[in-house]
């Protein structure tokens, strides 16, 4: 198993990209809970998904800023006008500043994506790491082809470059280990066909043993179930 601190070699400013039920929001949260374990800096989640007004990772700001994390995005600071995507001015004070680390958790898909380009004066090749999510177990990005479409729709609608892809092949709860290495297998193949970087391969704590996938040649991530609201497994088991 490999270092898990592998993303501070990602440069002050890491965007999440990915299409819908990717877990992209939910990498994004977990990552930014990871650096600030042991990051002594300034760090912030800043939310530019105003399209979809489900798992949006401001939903998360007390836990976010417990830990030490600035959360911005949305004008309003409670979710009673989730219908209206409206921007707040504070998300470009950490962009500006250049002893914050930032994590952009951008919208899903191309036209989610879109909202990055009113920023891109901050997003410069030297600072800038663009990652694309991958969930292996989603129809829109289920093979190569289908997941290498949508990465170029994101590069093509923000004149970014991904460099990093993400495997995470979740099945929430129901995760297993071959799921993962099924992940696996088809980010390794986008890498090798685009020369992206497969950037690491997600596990859910608590759920899949990390043991399980000493095998992957790679950098292993555990993630949270963070955005999963409680009543929903409450309802699972019948309580």
């Amino acid at each position: 198993m490999t270092d898990e601190r592998f993303f501070y070699d990602a440069g002050r400013k890491i965007i999440v990209t990915g299409h819908y039920g990717s877990g992209k929001t939910e990498f994004a949260v977990s990552l930014a809970l990871l650096i600030a374990t042991d990051y002594s800096g300034r760090l912030a989640l800043i939310d530019l998904d105003i399209v979809n007004p489900y798992f949006r990772s401001r939903e998360r700001r007390t836990l976010l800023t417990s830990a030490g994390v600035t959360v911005c995005g949305s004008l309003f600071k409670e979710e009673v006008t989730t219908e209206l995507p409206a921007l707040g001015a504070d998300i470009r004070a950490p962009l500006e500043d250049r002893n914050c680390s930032v994590i952009v958790d951008a919208g899903g898909n191309d036209r989610g994506a879109l909202v990055l380009n009113q920023f891109s004066k901050y997003f410069t090749d030297d600072e800038t790491t663009v990652l694309a999510v991958v969930n292996a177990n989603r129809p829109d990005t289920g093979d190569a082809d289908k997941a290498l479409e949508h990465i170029t729709a994101i590069e093509t609608a923000t004149g970014l470059v991904v460099s990093g892809i993400v495997n995470n092949c979740h099945l929430l709860r129901e995760t297993t280990a071959a799921a993962i290495i099924k992940g696996h297998e088809l980010c390794a193949k986008i890498c090798e066909e685009t020369g992206k970087q497969l950037w690491c391969d997600c596990y859910p704590a608590g759920i899949v043993d990390p043991q399980d996938l000493s095998g992957l040649s790679g950098r292993l991530m555990p993630m949270g179930l963070y955005m999963r609201p409680a009543w929903l497994d409450k309802r699972m088991k019948g309580e």
